[in-house]
């Protein structure tokens, strides 16, 4: 969320950002009732002191047995007043707190301004393309050549858009999560934090999902819990109305979860295989900084991602979104994409970006500064990284022509030493 102090002195920037991201928030609604909510706090608080002085009167009069009684009936019509004006202040600010929710982040000044994909910048480019004898199949007739994805028994026990992972599938998905938890929390100083998979509306208000993307969640209807799209929600809001000291900062956070998203707005898109369905695993970085550090601890998150797909040998790139690419949450982000032979096409793995204080100003986290004042930190996040897609990379990539797999070195640890899926 923006400060509204900031919105209210700046709003052709907030208005830029709104046409930038792409949105169509009424800003000229959203000022107009900010403005007649003022007015009525302001007049509530007059009739209150107007009430209080004449309470503080009428009690003089009764005391000294005069006559009170017309300002009895005056101060009832004040009370009627003020309790008319309590319900309007109570209904307006509701629908003026639900206004300003949907006002997105101000992008950074170098986020290039742009509608699509094709206005996205690369920044930097990683590894060599591998030349193939063959041609190169895609991960699912892989996957059932060998026996280790099976998306019939996935539709037959829930729907299309799920995974089953079987035998050694099952086990080089967990190989790869276990591999990118331990290098995060040895190599680059991230806390393992297990989070619940089930969140409260608070949570989800914090970091943005509530109410813009609320028919993309999965929402459980007695208790009004949702599925966690992913671990970001959970991991953002440990420190939700609460004071970190500023001597902690910058805290790193990462979770491997399950993920869960309706992935409403994109039927008919990559129906074959994995690379769009709606539960998946990946484990997320989440770091709290200082506003002063956030974009440089940004640039380390991407490189912390980089390091993974660096390690399994994967041929990537980072990209730079545009405006109107980015989250409604985030001032930045870069997109991590790795090459899939298979498909013949770059598949994102990662999107780190860094939120500023919009989330901390949704969700109320703060941080003691030196100084005794409480500040809003800065939040970032950043998939480190996800799956099936890198999944399906490692697949193609390291597809042999008799169809069998060999493992990346760096996994081989995880999988008792196994060379190759076969």
């Amino acid at each position: 969320m923006l400060d509204l102090e900031f919105i209210r002195k700046n709003p052709e920037a907030v208005r830029k950002a709104i046409r930038d991201k792409g949105d169509s928030v009424d800003l000229d609604s959203v000022l107009k009732m900010d403005k007649e909510r003022r007015e009525v706090i302001t007049r509530l608080d007059k009739l209150r002191n107007e009430r209080k002085k004449s309470s503080e009167e009428i009690a003089r009069l009764k005391k000294d047995k005069k006559d009170a009684e017309a300002l009895i009936r005056q101060m009832k019509s004040v009370g009627d007043e003020i309790s008319a004006l309590e319900t309007k202040s109570q209904e307006i600010e509701k629908s003026f707190t639900e206004a300003i929710s949907f006002i997105p982040n101000i992008p950074a000044q170098d986020v290039p301004v742009g509608r699509g994909a094709d206005d996205n910048l690369e920044v930097r480019h990683w590894g060599e393309r591998r030349k193939y004898d063959f041609t190169p199949l895609p991960h699912w007739e892989l996957g059932q050549k060998l026996g280790i994805l099976q998306s019939e028994t996935a539709s037959k026990l829930t729907g299309s858009g799920f995974i089953f992972l079987s035998g050694q599938g099952a086990r080089l998905e967990r190989a790869l999560i276990n591999f990118m938890i331990d290098l995060h929390t040895k190599k680059h100083g991230y806390r393992e934090i297990v989070t619940p998979y089930l969140v409260n509306r608070a949570s989800m208000f914090t970091t943005g999902q509530l109410p813009k993307l609320e028919g993309d969640m999965y929402q459980t209807s007695e208790d009004g819990l949702f599925l966690i799209p992913t671990a970001e929600v959970p991991l953002t809001n440990i420190w939700r109305d609460e004071v970190i000291p500023e001597e902690k900062l910058p805290l790193y956070y990462v979770a491997g979860t399950a993920c869960f998203r309706r992935e409403a707005g994109s039927y008919g898109k990559d129906t074959r295989g994995i690379v769009r369905v709606h539960q998946f695993n990946k484990v997320e970085m989440v770091k709290f900084t200082h506003p002063d550090t956030s974009f440089d601890e940004l640039e380390k998150l991407v490189n912390n991602a980089e390091e993974v797909l660096q390690a399994l040998g994967l041929e990537y790139r980072v990209m730079k979104l545009c405006t109107g690419e980015m989250s409604f949450s985030s001032a930045k982000t870069y997109d991590i994409e790795a090459w899939a032979p298979g498909l013949d096409r770059y598949l994102e793995v990662s999107s780190c970006g860094n939120f500023t204080d919009f989330q901390a100003r949704r969700g109320n986290i703060r941080f003691k500064a030196r100084d005794g004042k409480n500040r809003f930190a800065h939040t970032l996040n950043g998939s480190g990284v996800a799956l099936p897609r890198t999944l399906i990379c490692l697949l193609e990539t390291y597809q042999q022509k008799d169809g069998s797999i060999v493992i990346p070195e760096a996994l081989r640890p995880y999988m008792d030493g196994a060379e190759k899926i076969s």
